[in-house]
């Protein structure tokens, strides 16, 4: 499938409206904006500011959905990939971040890693994001807040400019330090029993 982006423009703002309005986002802290919240962060710059930039997604000859990328003017870019709700499970996520993959890292030379950000519990994208040749890089417990007041963990997983130019996937030791057994670690004498 080939997979191309265009930038939002200031024409698209009620598209974008309708965009966000009627689909469901289960796996972002909105799930589903009102049309005056969409509206509120287009004129306070949510889509479009000077290290912001969102994008429509197309493949196939139709839209596929929506990708904001944030933070392009530090070295680590991050992306929040909103697809239509017709084209969820249909194997479309993986061309779509390798596309994007290669769009930013090409656009943006200053980055030199883009991270996407997803709740435990949305298997699908964390499997997307693997198979797209991104590596799990934080596990935040009780980090991501739910609706009823309960908190699950965020997981963060990210792609290396590096990796990306040389066609590889990096990886590392996440336990690569063994912790002391409770009061036995530096200047703590054993629990008496």
């Amino acid at each position: 499938m080939d997979v191309t982006f265009a930038p939002l423009s200031d024409k698209d703002d009620e598209e974008l409206v309708r965009f966000l309005t009627t689909n469901r986002f289960p796996f972002h802290l909105i799930t589903e904006p009102s049309a005056d919240l969409v509206r509120r962060l287009l004129l306070e710059g949510r889509f479009e500011s000077d290290d912001v930039r969102t994008f429509w997604v197309y493949g196939g000859n139709q839209r596929l959905g929506l990708v904001i990328l944030e933070d392009l003017d530090k070295d680590c870019g991050i992306f929040d990939l909103r697809l239509v709700e017709g084209h969820r499970g249909e194997g479309k996520g993986v061309p779509v971040l390798q596309a994007l993959t290669g769009k930013v890292f090409t656009d943006y030379p200053g980055l030199r890693r883009l991270a996407g950000k997803t709740r435990e519990d949305n298997i699908a994208m964390r499997k997307t994001l693997l198979r797209s040749g991104f590596v799990k890089e934080a596990h935040i417990r009780e980090d991501w807040p739910l609706d009823d007041g309960r908190r699950i963990a965020s997981v963060t997983y990210g792609r290396l400019r590096s990796d990306w130019e040389a066609g590889t996937v990096t990886s590392f030791d996440w336990e690569d330090l063994a912790a002391p057994a409770p009061g036995k670690g530096p200047g703590q004498e054993p629990s008496a029993r």
